[in-house]
């Protein structure tokens, strides 16, 4: 189902969902659309599962799509960033934390009634392949299993950025720490989502407080 997104950006003005101008380079943008129509956040529709699915990823196994975990569970996942960078990594999500109104000041006034929430993680390299600047972000799942409906490009410095892996994180063991930024005006986001290719896009690994 298409989805209609109004452009959040500082400098932005829109009429009716058409945007006018374009947004400077770099500057940080948010979009919403419909809470009826499609989003790229996924709902954790079922909360359920099966108990297989309950516990967390042991070293080395790969998670199953449909897994449900806890914060600070770790999961190894199958992760494709180009053609050129794709390998194995293990995410952990390390805590899904709520920010202030305020911090989403640099988003703009169409950002305004908007609370932030910040979900870091640490990403390792299990299978020992040059992954070196690969990006991986996560998706903020609402209370109620629901998608948060807006789109963010850009981040929160000193409170959340997201950050690529550094050059060396090239061999087995390698790890970084990093964060993705997610943003709500109803229900507060309490879970995480990982749907990167075809096997996860429509049953997510999740996080959940």
């Amino acid at each position: 189902m298409a989805a209609a997104l109004v452009t959040l950006a500082l400098g932005l003005s829109a009429c009716d969902g058409n945007e006018e101008g374009a947004a400077a380079k770099d500057t940080p943008a948010a979009s919403t659309s419909d809470p009826d129509a499609a989003s790229s956040e996924p709902a954790d529709e079922d909360a359920g599962g099966d108990a297989d699915k309950e516990a967390p990823a042991a070293e080395g196994d790969v998670a199953a799509p449909g897994t449900k975990l806890k914060v600070g569970d770790k999961a190894v996942l199958p992760f494709e960033y180009t053609s050129d960078k794709k390998g194995t990594v293990a995410v952990t999500v390390t805590a899904i934390e709520k920010g202030a109104e305020a911090d989403m000041s640099a988003f703009g006034e169409k950002a305004a009634g908007m609370t932030p929430y910040f979900i870091k993680m640490k990403v390792e390299n299990v299978g020992g392949t040059d992954m070196a600047y690969a990006s991986l972000a996560l998706n903020g799942v609402l209370d109620g299993g629901g998608s948060t409906g807006v789109i963010l490009v850009g981040d929160i410095p000193d409170k959340c950025e997201n950050e690529a892996a550094p050059a060396e994180f090239t061999t087995k063991g390698a790890s970084y720490e990093t964060c993705t930024l997610s943003a709500t005006k109803g229900e507060p986001v309490t879970a995480a989502s990982f749907d990167e290719g075809d096997a996860y896009s429509d049953d997510p690994v999740v996080w959940a407080n």
